[in-house]
């Protein structure tokens, strides 16, 4: 008997919170999830610009190590191919007996040779070796010096601190927050506005980070995972302010980012509705299955519920140490894993949209939706709608050479609806456990283009000039 009254004791001073669990357990909750918020969701003004905690931390890296990180980068690439050749020969215990080792050195032909040949052109580069139109400043030279830096910064942080996110209990409390929303709206789970708003503010290539690791630990349904990726992955209003203010017409921000969010929320209400994302199987990833359930008990608020399961989710944390170990491991993935194929397929589509007519060709169809639209220069603006397939600057590039503000207006505008550039995001989806193939990417793209156009010149036409 004293035993027991001990033990009902202990329970007791140990456990005084609801749901049996203690002041320990919501701390574990509240302080990792917080920090988490802090660093991907709070916007903070800075540099004369919006960000977000993460963004400010790889911005300081990168201007600390500003002049090194392409040529790490490029040793990185060299050795993650190296690495590949190693592990496939010699087939060490270290590498077949881990299964992150085993993914990122033991993969199949058509991503070594597009993993090799980022690492090749990485190196006529860094050392402008070589044909001019490999390593020249519109090409790899852009891909090298100007987007690996920032996405090396950016997935340092965003993989090492991702975590405090995912392994928390902030997705879960969130999810049923904003279940109501997005489930009738979007035909999504709530836990997928932390994606959104994450691109939002910090960086569209964030957010597929996010939805992949949701995902392949079996938080999302492959439909979910293709439609966040694709719909949700915004770009950022740091990168909108960079586009505008490039394009010259800096002076209307508020109504240049207005016509974006009613282009896109129009966009991200039709695309999960029709072909390719509505075929896509409400099935989850097979080696995980289903790991979440968003469904609130009847006589149970949405903010209690939520926070039942979010602390749920952070007691199933083994150890502080695990988690930083899957940071790490995050790191090391995109390092090795994705940034040689950005290199690779980044460069690729440069050197086809520089080089080649082949974005002109393609955009002879545009020319004539351009003219019913009654958007002026329409021959100039129709190939910077769909350049931008290659790289999200590009539209912003050939625009501003178009003297017409009201065309330079609705391409800078349409260029930030499309989501889907190569350069980044594709190249991201691609390599990525979602279902999402090459052609689905162009069948996407098209079909922003298409919806968002209109949208968007009306908008122009009618409220802004």
């Amino acid at each position: 008997m004293q035993s027991n009254s001990t033990e009902v004791a202990t329970k007791s001073e140990v456990q005084p919170y609801v749901d049996g669990y203690s002041r320990k357990a919501y701390l574990k909750f509240i302080l990792p999830s917080l920090m988490g918020a802090m660093l991907f969701l709070a916007p903070i003004y800075y540099k004369g610009k919006v960000t977000i905690g993460i963004g400010v931390l790889a911005e300081f890296f990168q201007g600390v190590f500003d002049g090194y990180l392409h040529i790490f980068m490029t040793c990185v690439m060299v050795l993650s191919v190296l690495g590949v050749i190693y592990a496939q020969v010699v087939k060490p215990k270290w590498v077949m007996r881990s299964s992150f080792f085993s993914s990122l050195f033991i993969i199949n032909s058509f991503w070594m040779a597009v993993r090799s040949l980022g690492a090749i052109f990485a190196v006529l580069t860094l050392f402008e070796f070589g044909p001019e139109w490999i390593y020249g400043g519109s090409t790899g030279g852009t891909v090298l010096y100007s987007l690996i830096p920032v996405l090396t910064t950016w997935f340092l942080f965003a993989g090492l601190l991702m975590p405090l996110i995912l392994e928390f209990g902030l997705m879960e409390f969130i999810g049923s927050i904003f279940r109501k929303v997005m489930k009738p709206l979007f035909k999504l789970p709530g836990r997928s506005s932390i994606d959104a708003f994450a691109s939002w503010m910090g960086s569209g290539t964030v957010g597929v980070l996010i939805t992949t690791r949701q995902y392949e630990e079996g938080f999302y349904t492959k439909r979910e995972a293709a439609v966040i990726s694709t719909t949700f992955s915004v770009a950022s209003v740091a990168f909108s302010l960079v586009v505008i203010t490039f394009i010259g017409l800096e002076d209307m921000f508020v109504q240049f980012y207005s016509a974006v969010i009613i282009g896109g929320l129009v966009a991200a209400v039709i695309c999960p509705r029709i072909p390719p994302l509505s075929l896509k199987k409400d099935e989850y990833y097979e080696p995980v299955g289903k790991q979440i359930s968003e469904a609130v008990p009847e006589h149970t608020s949405n903010f209690k519920w939520g926070v039942q399961k979010a602390v749920e989710k952070a007691e199933s944390v083994p150890s502080y140490g695990s988690v930083a170990v899957k940071g790490l491991k995050n790191v090391l993935d995109i390092w090795f894993g994705l940034l040689p194929l950005v290199m690779a397929l980044g460069t690729i589509a440069l050197v086809i949209a520089e080089f080649t007519p082949f974005f002109t060709y393609l955009s002879y169809p545009i020319v004539g939706l351009l003219n019913l639209l009654q958007i002026p220069a329409a021959a100039e603006a129709a190939p910077a709608m769909l350049v931008g397939f290659a790289d999200m600057f590009l539209p912003a590039v050939i625009g501003s050479g178009i003297e017409n503000e009201l065309s330079r207006f609705v391409i800078a505008a349409v260029s930030m609806t499309q989501l889907i550039y190569m350069s980044e995001v594709g190249v991201l989806l691609m390599k990525s456990k979602i279902p999402v193939t090459f052609l689905d990417l162009i069948i996407i793209f098209l079909q922003r283009t298409i919806i968002t156009l209109p949208i968007i010149a009306w908008l122009a036409h009618t409220f802004f000039f």
